[in-house]
């Protein structure tokens, strides 16, 4: 009498191959099908963004329910930043000053009920004109855009990635002009924040262009943009791939390379190089300047502080010494 086996277990005792259950478990092994893509994920991160990318285009052509969107053109929609990497401006300074400038903007946001004063009436105004899109939203809605840390002052505008320049181009352009040069490099500074205060610094006192390394640094984004306070739309941004290169070839064009450095040899009341071509040289507020920035530098200059502060900030650091340059050009 044969013993009773475990159930479901096999008797067979044939050995090597055998065939298979000719697909009668299959139905067992397939479960609830492929998982399903993450962008079609309603939970996911990804299938929030594309919902959210969804209602910005319906917006884009409808604007918000019972209201038509004023200067909409039904060829175009606002474009999020996930999908084509545009940048988020907000603060009524710095968006009137991209409209201004006719940087090519995707849409307008204006909040509900926002305070209408002469800003933002010029704003629609050039909005309407230029055809670009005006969107009504939430202040919550604006709240996000703006991130965790910014201030929108009920304004916002969607803009194209910035474009950056080339270095040479902007030097050759400010000697066909029959200026000065006068420049700023950043080296090692990673803030967008103290990008945006030197833009606007360098604007403010004169200044032609800042330079930027392509690795490392900080971007012209949407926290540099509302720093400057709409300083980026009129100093313009060059991108050095090597900035020590860049240096070097400044150089063999007659600018004078000055680095800020707390122990530098020259003291910046002391400076003679003021009104002769020069670039700036800021560094990252921890290391400072890096060491090959350090030995193409003409100069190393010194800002005279209290012994009570150990450093300055990147920002302020190139608004001290712009300052001091641009005055003591005028006195000369």
């Amino acid at each position: 009498m044969a013993k009773p086996g475990r159930p479901g277990a096999g008797n067979s005792k044939k050995k090597g191959a055998t065939k298979g259950t000719g697909g009668h478990g299959r139905k067992s092994l397939e479960g609830k099908g492929p998982t399903p893509k993450a962008e079609d994920r309603a939970w996911h991160v990804a299938g929030k963004r594309k919902a959210a990318q969804e209602r910005y285009a319906a917006a884009g052509g409808k604007g918000q329910p019972g209201r038509k969107p004023q200067g909409s053109n039904p060829n175009r929609g606002s474009r999020s930043r996930q999908s084509d990497d545009t940048e988020t401006v907000t603060g009524r300074n710095s968006v009137l000053e991209a409209l201004r400038t006719r940087i090519p903007a995707t849409t307008l946001y204006i909040a509900q009920r926002v305070e209408m004063d002469d800003r933002v009436k010029e704003m629609l105004s050039i909005a309407t004109n230029r055809d670009i899109p005006i969107l009504e939203v939430t202040r919550q809605e604006l709240d996000r855009m703006a991130g965790f840390d910014g201030v929108h002052q009920g304004v916002a505008l969607k803009v194209p990635p910035y474009e950056y320049a080339h270095p040479q181009d902007l030097l050759e352009k400010v000697i066909d002009r029959g200026a000065t040069p006068l420049f700023v490099a950043l080296d090692g500074v990673t803030d967008p924040r103290n990008l945006g205060a030197i833009i606007r610094s360098t604007a403010a006192f004169g200044g032609h262009a800042v330079i930027l390394p392509q690795r490392r640094s900080a971007s012209v984004n949407s926290a540099a943009w509302k720093t400057s306070a709409g300083a980026a739309a009129r100093i313009p941004v060059a991108l050095a791939p090597n900035l020590t290169t860049t240096l070097k070839e400044f150089k063999k064009q007659g600018v004078f390379v000055l680095g800020l450095d707390g122990g530098g040899d020259v003291s910046l009341p002391a400076l003679e190089l003021a009104d002769r071509p020069v670039v700036v040289v800021v560094g990252s507020e921890g290391k400072g300047l890096s060491r090959l920035v350090t030995e193409t530098c003409d100069q190393i200059v010194s800002i005279p502080i209290s012994a009570a502060t150990e450093s300055l900030n990147a920002g302020i650091a190139a608004s001290v010494a712009l300052y001091q340059i641009s005055t003591l050009r005028g006195a000369r």
